[in-house]
C-alpha cells in the first residue's frame, strides 16, 4: 500500500481512503462501504466521486512530476448500483496525457467485482 503524501487531516483520511497502486497512467484505491454511507445505508454517490477524483488527481501529480502540479477542471459520474458493505475500489486508468491535460476514466467496483460507477476526470497540469 502506498502513503499519499500530505493527507493527514483531510478528506483522504476521513473517508479511510488506501492508495494500492499509483503510476502516471494507473491508480488503484479502495474506501470501506461503512462510514461512507447515504442514510438509506447505501454508498453515497458523492463518496464514489472522492475517491474517482482523488485516484485520477493523483495519476495526474505522477504524471506532471517534481516541480509542477495537477488539478482537477472536469469530473463526471454514473452510479450504476448501490454498494452495502464491504469495500470499493477504484481503478483510474489514463485516456490522455498531455503536457498540460491529462484525463482518465475511473472504474470502480464492489467486492463481488460488480461496477459501481464509471467516472471521467480532466486535469490541469501547471506548472
Amino acid at each position: 500500500m502506498y502513503t499519499a503524501a500530505g493527507t493527514q487531516g483531510t478528506l483522504f483520511e476521513r473517508m479511510e481512503m488506501e492508495l494500492l497502486e499509483l503510476a502516471p497512467d494507473r491508480a488503484v484505491g479502495r474506501i470501506p462501504v461503512q462510514g461512507n454511507t447515504q442514510p438509506a445505508g447505501l454508498l453515497h454517490g458523492g463518496a464514489s466521486v472522492v475517491l474517482a477524483e482523488t485516484l485520477g488527481s493523483l495519476a495526474a501529480q505522477a504524471h506532471a512530476g517534481p516541480g509542477r502540479n495537477a488539478v482537477g477542471i472536469e469530473v463526471s459520474a454514473t452510479h450504476h448500483r448501490g454498494a452495502r458493505e464491504g469495500y470499493v475500489t477504484g481503478t483510474a486508468t489514463a485516456l490522455h496525457l498531455g503536457r498540460t491535460t491529462a484525463s482518465y476514466e475511473i472504474v470502480i467496483t464492489d467486492d463481488a467485482g460488480k461496477r459501481v460507477c464509471t467516472s471521467r476526470l480532466t486535469c490541469m497540469i501547471l506548472g
